[in-house]
């Protein structure tokens, strides 16, 4: 585990290391399921879309799937400013939301928009040796999940571990709070089943860089939740999982997080290519 006080250094050594004279192209609400899908579920055909910003003059960049959180029931997908600019495409996903649907809906969203970067991202230049997932709260949740419960892009031919990195914000360890509510279980009585990430501690697992805010401002028990993901993964092997918790920040923890996000992304990057 790594304490850490953000510094605007940080910031600088982050954007100095991305910025690059390059421009840039928006596309939006791209379908990333298949027709004969979206034609059968007009929630699918409506909800279930994307966005992409990437370098258009650029070849073999990072690209990184981020997935919006609002506790699987709110929000919607975005393209952090913070992000922008920086060398890396960002792909902006959508997913099914509660009460309209129920788990494992949104993981099965999350995998699908996942396997479209992984059979799309070279049409527009990227690597996709180098797509990274993640997301905040539960965005996080939902990173974890694809990264490290196999099954979900097993679906689509794809390897989990081909993902570079999974690096949630302040995500769920556990089974989310919104999953145990469909089942009518409290948000205090925490649960570890096959929808938690911790169900799915392995040695064979891409990089995992975990970030929560300050322990005594997050949410009920998240940094501790990522705390025990953390230790889980080192028992049984895994070498490549870090834990950074933000002092001073509570479950709005973004803003310190995303020059981490893009720090990790580039030293995954030069692990790659050694």
């Amino acid at each position: 585990m790594k304490r850490f006080l953000f510094i605007s250094l940080l910031v600088l050594v982050s954007n100095n290391c991305f910025s690059q004279e390059v421009n840039y192209k928006l596309e939006q609400n791209i379908q990333y399921y298949s027709d004969s899908i979206n034609q059968s579920d007009a929630y699918i055909n409506e909800r279930c879309v994307l966005d992409i910003y990437y370098p258009k003059n650029s070849k073999n960049f990072a690209t990184i799937v981020w997935i919006h959180g609002g506790g699987l029931t709110s929000f919607q997908k975005e393209i952090p400013e913070e992000l922008k600019n920086k060398g890396v495409a960002i792909i902006g996903i959508n997913y099914r939301l509660y009460p309209k649907i129920k788990a494992p809906s949104y993981i099965e969203d999350t995998a699908a928009a996942v396997a479209w970067a992984f059979n799309n991202i070279q049409k527009y230049g990227g690597n996709p040796n180098l797509i990274f997932v993640s997301g905040h709260s539960a965005g996080g949740y939902l990173a974890s999940m694809v990264g490290l419960d196999k099954k979900w892009l097993a679906k689509y031919s794809i390897d989990a571990n081909k993902i570079a990195g999974i690096i949630p914000f302040s995500g769920h360890a556990i089974t989310h709070f919104t999953i145990r509510e469909e089942r009518g279980i409290p948000g205090t009585q925490a649960i570890i089943d096959d929808l938690a990430p911790l169900f799915h501690v392995c040695k064979d697992a891409p990089p995992l860089i975990l970030i929560t805010g300050d322990r005594e401002l997050e949410l009920l028990g998240r940094y501790e939740e990522n705390a025990y993901l953390m230790r889980m993964m080192k028992v049984v092997g895994h070498t490549k999982t870090k834990l950074y918790e933000l002092d001073g920040y509570d479950h709005n923890m973004t803003y310190p997080a995303f020059p981490i996000l893009l720090r990790e992304v580039q030293s995954i990057r030069t692990d790659i290519n050694q």
